[in-house]
């Protein structure tokens, strides 16, 4: 789905040690969640406890995990119902008898100490639920120039897809959907046109997915896929998944599910008096256009790469990750034996503007994060300017080394056995990351020997 920048802003506050323990991060309307260590030792977390009864605190929530910092520590999460509004009082105590306190929000009051505010970011793959509702526009909302503006049948559809993503949650098979005998026809319209011109102007690994999707996934004129097969297709091929999503998310959350390597994607067709045409992306846009290059491992890796880049950045670097993603992911070309090639949804669901983009119309431009990142566009209409990287690779390091320069106070590794971003900002945590690396770096030397060996 298309990510805008956006002046929304998702934070939490660190406090005393500035750890970024946000395992379980989250605010709840009127309660604030907090995250303090101790030491393990016997009353240790009577002492603590005390202080939020003392200051009329209430605790709705608490539990206890091993401290990543030190192996002698104990974390505890406790949501936080400041009605009495003795809280701020209750973690300047908090400082003296634990080790250290965050505070957990996903907004900029600094009213709780006015530490320095760090952008709230998912730290496990369900954590995306927290703000998978928290869309800036409901499915079934239409602007006044939308198509399907005046249809009351089809804004009562868009209401049925919105009703499905709204009520989903991670885990769960997405519901499939019966779709009418009108939303296949517009779909086989769009199909039609798109499939001729793949061979001519899709990138090669497009080109080469694309089949596998019509074998596995039932992609066909006459048949739109349900997301729970080509989701189930895509984490067999490079860990992808797809996800229901209401409507449109800011490009904070939308970025955070890429670093999980979670797609958040629309279900709902565009209106049929427009099938060339659609002002959000639809169905059409997300499965034609995205999801067979999420099945190629460079390409997913790539767009992890901007997902990480995300996690805890300031809203600025934010605005010019998701730009870089509009023209890479979204609007991207490529070249490949001397020739440009479209690898961007945007142009890869668009027969109209695939066709335009290699023209010879528009100006191209070599990728260059720094420069692309801070680069205006248009969103109604072709764009007048479109972005090549000389491969995925390419672009991916490019990519890392923009990231590099997003002041951070702490480095995110994806730990694909938990499904989790693991926030490494301690010597303990970077020394694990090392040994983990040194391991896999010892089996790769030992099948580098066997190859040679058998070669």
């Amino acid at each position: 789905m298309d990510s805008k920048p956006h002046d929304e802003t998702n934070g939490f506050e660190t406090h005393e040690n500035g750890v970024l323990n946000n395992d379980q991060a989250e605010t709840f309307e009127g309660s604030t969640r907090l995250v303090f260590t101790v030491e393990e030792e016997i009353g240790a977390l009577s002492r603590a406890l005390v202080i939020f009864e003392d200051h009329g605190v209430n605790l709705s929530h608490i539990e206890s995990r091993p401290s990543k910092q030190s192996p002698d520590q104990y974390d505890f999460f406790v949501d936080c119902d400041d009605a009495k509004g003795g809280l701020h009082e209750a973690i300047q105590k908090l400082y003296k008898v634990t080790k250290s306190v965050t505070v957990l929000s996903r907004s900029q009051d600094q009213s709780l100490g006015g530490a320095e505010t760090v952008p709230w970011f998912p730290r496990t793959i369900a954590e995306l639920d927290r703000f998978a509702n928290q869309i800036l526009s409901y499915g079934s909302e239409l602007d006044a120039d939308h198509p399907g503006f005046k249809d009351p049948v089809y804004r009562a559809r868009r209401k049925e897809f919105a009703d499905i993503a709204f009520n989903y949650k991670y885990g769960q098979p997405i519901p499939r959907v019966n779709y009418t005998e009108e939303e296949i026809k517009t779909w086989s319209i769009i199909y039609r046109s798109l499939v001729k011109l793949f061979p001519t102007h899709a990138c090669k690994e497009f080109n080469h997915v694309f089949p596998l999707l019509i074998d596995n996934c039932g992609y066909r004129e006459d048949n739109i896929p349900q997301l729970e097969d080509v989701s189930n297709f895509l984490k067999d091929c490079t860990g992808f998944s797809l996800r229901p999503v209401a409507g449109l998310l800011s490009s904070r959350d939308f970025l955070a599910g890429l670093a999980f390597r979670v797609f958040h994607s629309t279900q709902y067709i565009r209106h049929p008096s427009a099938p060339k045409y659609t002002p959000e992306p639809d169905v059409v846009h997300e499965l034609i256009g995205h999801v067979p290059l999420f099945a190629d491992p460079a390409f997913a890796q790539f767009s992890q790469e901007i997902g990480l880049a995300s996690l805890g950045a300031p809203d600025e670097y934010v605005a010019q990750l998701a730009t870089c993603y509009w023209f890479t992911v979204e609007f991207g070309l490529c070249r490949q034996n001397n020739e440009l090639r479209a690898y961007g949804a945007g142009l890869l669901s668009s027969f109209g503007e695939l066709e335009y983009c290699l023209s010879g119309k528009p100006e191209i431009r070599l990728f260059d994060p720094q420069k692309t990142g801070i680069q205006n566009y248009p969103i109604t209409e072709y764009q007048p300017i479109y972005y090549v990287s000389e491969s995925f690779e390419d672009a991916k390091e490019k990519l890392r080394s923009f990231a590099s320069t997003i002041p951070r106070k702490f480095g995110v590794r994806y730990n694909a056995y938990t499904l989790s971003a693991e926030v490494l900002d301690n010597a303990r945590q970077i020394t694990q990351f090392a040994s983990d690396i040194k391991g896999d770096m010892t089996r790769l030397e030992d099948a580098l020997r066997k190859f040679t060996a058998a070669a």
